[in-house]
């Protein structure tokens, strides 16, 4: 059996040899001197003779003639190779499709389809693209790296026509005529643009400057997906992603680095914006305070056409809720610090030592909470205007998590990721951590506003003092005492209704004015009682001095001072109840209010009774 399959191979090569002879004298002298003239049919016969020789050639391995024929073997094979070589090329220089699909049906018949797509890439597609790739070029023209691409995707319309239409990659394609077995857009083409990329712009992947990189690094893609459009097939497609250049290509742009880098940015500038000082937003913020507008702003900015990354959706996702978190434990910081008489712009000028107990970690791998335990240092102060703006902003940030969902929800569905229940859940488990927040800024806020009225309610204790013994007039108004304290209720509802909505508004006023209500009555009762013992203890010296002349009441002989207080306090708590009631509020929603008008009352009817 081994001597037959030796006998077929001598007569292989006898008879490829001899076909090679039959084409002339000068034909072979011309093949010998690497001028390659064998036409296309020739070629076709010599190789379908090549193959059964390749196969007789390896059942034979081993045996000692077969080394003897080896030369004669390996002449052929150069011929063929040559003469392959020069077709394919004359039959692309010359568009002549019947070479080019004879040449093609060759190889595919010697089964080195790739020896061909690897000729094109040299000679076909190489010099074009060290043509079209320079650096120069790109970087010193604005839109230098797109019109580099233009250019790159005009090669296959313009020099890959004949060999699409006769590999079937073109739509024109006859499949009578169809050669199986090429793909020279993912072998020959793409993987000479990619080592030019590599070689030739070095600088194309360095993501040092993070907008150039992503901006690089868009249009780079952008070309990828055009590029997969002129594949011609999903086939086609799926055989360029699994290339090893494509590989090579997405895994050059070094997106870790590149998100550290925004990491780095978007973390640093907002814990400089929560800082101790809370400044101010800028000029047309929807926020009032420079931190919220910087969570925002950051929140935008992850999701943005200029930043965001597909392949980077996992980690902006997770920054996004940790931007949030962040966000909820300055609010807890800033709603326990102690409230100061200062004004926000003289806060400002004082800056302390920063408390970056709380800050987003700078490593991006490092999971959200992770802060590192703080000192004991003293907390800063904050106004009251201060106050109220983390409430107003706070307020507005939690309005605005359905709006970070519209935000996410299109470039999620770049990367196919539908499960938008999951991110809307998470959304609203951070919503609820802020909310969690506002119980005790309300409180802060309200007993705040309380303090500031009763400091100027506690008046009332001066009451007495303005009528005994004074002979002043029997009183007809009310006391200044009480304009001043209701003057931060005003002063809210003034100066903030644009920036609060009026439920909040509300809200306050009536737990101020409830707690501050429940103060004023404990001292109107004091004074009141005081008022009764003083009036009580007159009367009994007086029955004990048994003179006539003795009277407690004014020199003028009209109401008594005891009464002139209790009336002045009277006017005090109905002139309180009527501007309760301008401010939008019912005086039965303030805790303790009844009880002081009824007490009052009481006093008044009393006053009335002494006979003028």
């Amino acid at each position: 059996m081994c001597v037959l399959r030796l006998i077929h191979v001598i007569q292989s090569v006898e008879k490829i040899e001899k076909i090679l002879h039959s084409q002339g004298t000068k034909e072979l002298s011309s093949l010998e001197g690497n001028s390659p003239l064998l036409t296309g049919q020739v070629l076709e016969r010599i190789a379908t003779e090549f193959n059964q020789l390749q196969f007789h050639a390896v059942q034979s391995k081993g045996m000692p003639l077969l080394d003897k024929v080896r030369p004669r073997i390996a002449g052929i094979t150069a011929m063929l190779q040559q003469s392959l070589e020069g077709l394919l090329l004359e039959g692309l220089q010359t568009s002549n499709v019947d070479i080019i699909r004879h040449c093609l049906r060759t190889y595919a018949t010697i089964d080195k389809t790739r020896d061909a797509e690897a000729l094109v890439g040299q000679v076909l597609v190489k010099p074009y693209v060290d043509e079209v790739m320079v650096e120069q070029y790109v970087q010193s023209h604005p839109n230098g790296l797109q019109a580099m691409y233009n250019r790159l995707l005009e090669f296959v319309p313009h020099h890959c026509r004949l060999l699409r239409e006769v590999t079937g990659g073109a739509i024109s394609s006859e499949k009578a005529d169809i050669v199986p077995g090429y793909d020279f857009l993912v072998n020959s083409v793409w993987p000479e643009i990619v080592r030019g990329l590599e070689e030739k712009l070095p600088s194309l992947f360095n993501p040092g400057n993070p907008d150039v990189f992503h901006e690089k690094y868009t249009t780079s893609m952008d070309f990828v997906r055009k590029f997969e459009r002129q594949c011609g097939s999903q086939a086609s497609v799926k055989r360029l992603r699994a290339h090893p250049s494509y590989h090579s290509f997405n895994n050059k742009w070094n997106l870790p680095v590149y998100f550290q880098i925004r990491f780095r940015e978007i973390a640093g500038a907002l814990e400089e914006a929560l800082s101790d000082t809370l400044e101010e937003a800028p000029a047309g913020s929807a926020f009032c305070l420079l931190a919220t507008h910087m969570v925002w702003a950051s929140l935008v900015k992850c999701w943005s056409d200029q930043m965001f990354v597909p392949l980077l959706a996992h980690r902006l996702w997770k920054l996004s809720l940790q931007i949030l978190a962040r966000y909820s434990v300055f609010i807890s910081e800033v709603s326990v610090r102690p409230i100061s008489s200062e004004n926000t712009k003289e806060s400002k000028k004082l800056v302390p030592v920063g408390r970056k107990e709380s800050s987003l970690s700078l490593n991006p791998n490092e999971d959200q909470g992770n802060g590192s335990s703080p000192e004991s240092v003293p907390l800063s102060s904050i106004s009251s205007t201060q106050l109220i703006y983390v409430a107003a902003d706070l307020d507005k940030l939690q309005d605005r998590i359905p709006d970070i969902l519209d935000m996410i929800k299109p470039k999620l569905e770049i990367i196919g990721f539908k499960n938008m229940s999951c991110i809307a859940g998470a959304l609203e488990d951070s919503k609820t951590s802020l909310s969690a927040c506002v119980p005790t800024l309300n409180n802060r806020i309200i007993q705040d506003l309380s303090e500031s009225s009763f400091a100027y309610l506690k008046g009332a204790l001066e009451v007495p003092r303005l009528y005994r013994r004074t002979n002043k007039e029997v009183p007809t108004k009310a006391s200044p005492y009480v304009d001043s304290a209701l003057k931060p209720f005003y002063r809210l509802q003034n100066d903030y209704r644009d920036t609060l909505k009026q439920p909040m508004i509300h809200q306050w006023l009536e737990g101020a004015l409830s707690e501050s209500t429940q103060k004023y009555y404990e001292t109107v009762s004091d004074v009141l009682s005081s008022v009764k013992k003083m009036e009580e203890s007159l009367k009994r010296l007086k029955q004990a001095r048994r003179t006539a002349t003795s009277n407690p009441v004014g020199t003028n002989g009209g109401m008594s001072d005891d009464n002139k207080i209790r009336l002045q306090l009277a006017l005090d708590i109905e002139y309180f109840g009527e501007q309760i009631r301008k401010m939008g509020l019912e005086t039965s929603s303030i805790k303790s209010f009844s009880a002081l008008a009824e007490l009052v009352l009481t006093a008044k009817d009393q006053a009335a009774m002494e006979p003028s």
